[in-house]
């Protein structure tokens, strides 16, 4: 029986360390992380999992440490495997599998490397994106490509809709790879780096909206951000005002405006952008009280409320 020791977190975490051991893969230890309660745990617990399975789990807080990296080597892994695990794993670490240490990216690598993959592709406004299996070297997300596969990103997705069908391609992107890699079959093709970038992590404040941007640049941030991340906010007469789902109904209308404005037209609520665009406010939140976009629009009035 092959023995790999498996990094995991999340839903991807979940889904692939149930394909590991499905198929018969001996797991020895599962490394995970223990629960921030200052963030939306909304996800599937892999230590629940592993536990429910009979495997070991452990949440150090540096896997790094020469005393952790021991109690890894001593376990003789064929294999690492990370699955939205959320720390890098050292040179250390991974010199130990005598036969590879491989990683699920949410992205289609070499596109989107580094943190926040689906998050970044929807605010760029990207109609796909997928889930790739590589190989793990120093640098991050950089490693040979064992396989790939592609999700569609539609145009009123929000992020957690494109990170559903994202863990559903890792999961079945394992399943069809994982025959090969343990037979010694698997062909890995290198990145072309040129061809993609890293991004960085994003915190709450990344969710503020910049109104001078376009309409279709503020629908992208709303769905890029949705709950269960933090929102797109803005500040209203002195309140904040969260953006939890919009609608693109015009792009460029018309001249573009001096300054982006709130506005109630037939009981719906519109935010006029500074490129012309016009965007629906389909679901909100004022001072962290919900409101229809009824009772926004009421609330409106026939004033025009400025945004900046």
């Amino acid at each position: 029986m092959t023995r790999a020791v498996v990094f995991a977190y999340h839903d991807v975490g979940c889904r692939c360390l149930g394909v590991l051991l499905d198929r018969g893969v001996e797991v020895p230890l599962v490394v995970t992380h223990r629960d921030d309660p200052e963030e939306t745990i909304w996800f599937g617990s892999v230590a629940a999992l592993a536990r429910a399975r009979g495997v070991e789990s452990v949440a150090p807080d540096d896997p790094n440490a020469a005393d952790f990296v021991e109690r890894v080597r001593r376990l003789r892994p064929a294999f690492l495997f990370s699955f939205y695990y959320r720390m890098m794993l050292g040179p250390a670490l991974l010199s130990i599998p005598g036969r590879g240490a491989f990683n699920m990216h949410g992205s289609l690598l070499p596109k989107y490397r580094g943190r926040a993959p689906v998050n970044w592709a929807v605010l760029n406004g990207e109609t796909q994106t997928g889930a790739t299996l590589h190989e793990m070297i120093g640098k991050p997300d950089a490693g040979r490509i064992v396989d790939q596969e592609a999700v569609p990103i539609l145009p009123d997705d929000l992020a957690i809709d494109v990170f559903g069908r994202v863990t559903a391609a890792a999961e079945r992107v394992l399943a069809r790879s994982l025959p090969r890699l343990l037979d010694g079959t698997a062909a890995m093709r290198a990145q072309d780096l040129s061809r993609g970038s890293y991004f960085g992590g994003r915190t709450p404040e990344d969710g503020r909206i910049d109104w001078r941007a376009s309409a279709k640049r503020v629908h992208d941030l709303v769905r890029a951000v949705a709950p269960p991340y933090p929102g797109a906010f803005t500040e209203v007469e002195g309140k904040r005002l969260r953006l939890l789902r919009t609608r693109l109904l015009h792009e460029r209308r018309g001249p573009a405006e001096r300054h982006a404005f709130l506005h109630a037209e037939a009981g719906r609520c519109l935010a006029a952008c500074a490129d012309g665009g016009v965007l629906e406010i389909l679901e909100l939140e004022l001072d962290g009280r919900p409101l229809s976009a009824q009772e926004f629009a009421d609330h409106i009035g026939a004033r025009r409320l400025p945004l900046h």
